[in-house]
C-alpha cells in the first residue's frame, strides 16, 4: 500500500498526498472535493459522514432539487456520482488517498428528491493497493434499498495528480506515446 504518513502541509490549494493532510470539511464532517470546496458545501447533497468503530462509513444526504431527472426522482447520474463519492470517501476516512478504478451501480428503486437518505460503505477486502468497497443507498426512515454499488479504489501517492497533469499537457502537444497502456485512473499513474 502507498504510504500516507503524516507530516508537513501540502502546498496551498492541495490537500492530498504522501504527507497526508485532512481535506477541508463541512460542519457535518463531509470532506470537500475541489469543486465543492469553493462553495463550502457538498453540491451532491451529502450533509454528514462518519466512520464507525467497525470501519463502516455512514453518510447522511438528500438529492437536491437541481439533480432531478424524472418527476420528483433523482437523475441516475446523480445516484451513481453519490455512490462513487461516498464509497470513495471510505479510504479517505482511513487517511488514504485513492481513486476510482471501477464502479458498478445497481438501481433498485427511483431515488426521491429532497428526502432523507443514507449511504453505508464497507471494505469487502484489500489486496495491495486495491480497496474493494461495497455500499448501498437507503430511504429513511424505512431503510428501503434504492441502489447498491461496488467497486475498486486504488491508492495513490502525492505525485498522482502531477503525473496526470503532465500526461494531459502532452496530449495537447502530441508528444505522448500512444497505446502504452496504464493511462487510466486505476493503473500506472
Amino acid at each position: 500500500m502507498t504510504s500516507t504518513g503524516e507530516g508537513a502541509a501540502t502546498p496551498a490549494g492541495h490537500w492530498a498526498g504522501a504527507d497526508f493532510q485532512e481535506p477541508p470539511r463541512t460542519p457535518g464532517g463531509v470532506a470537500l472535493c475541489g469543486a465543492c470546496r469553493a462553495v463550502g458545501a457538498c453540491r451532491l447533497g451529502v450533509r454528514g459522514e462518519r466512520l464507525d468503530e467497525d470501519g463502516v462509513a455512514w453518510f447522511a444526504l438528500s438529492c437536491p432539487r437541481d439533480q432531478e431527472g424524472g418527476p420528483e426522482v433523482a437523475h441516475g447520474g446523480w445516484t451513481a456520482a453519490v455512490l462513487d463519492d461516498c464509497l470513495g470517501h471510505l479510504p479517505l476516512l482511513h487517511r488514504v488517498l485513492s481513486v476510482t478504478a471501477e464502479l458498478t451501480v445497481s438501481f433498485v428503486k427511483p431515488v426521491p428528491v429532497q428526502r432523507p437518505l443514507e449511504v453505508r460503505a464497507r471494505v469487502e477486502r484489500r489486496e495491495g493497493s486495491r480497496w474493494y468497497i461495497a455500499g448501498e443507498m437507503v430511504l429513511l426512515p424505512t431503510r428501503a434499498v434504492l441502489a447498491r454499488a461496488s467497486g475498486i479504489w486504488v491508492t495513490r501517492d502525492r505525485g498522482h495528480f502531477a503525473r496526470h497533469a503532465a500526461w494531459l499537457a502532452s496530449q495537447e502537444t502530441g508528444e505522448a506515446g500512444r497505446g502504452t497502456g496504464g493511462e487510466g485512473r486505476g493503473e500506472g499513474q
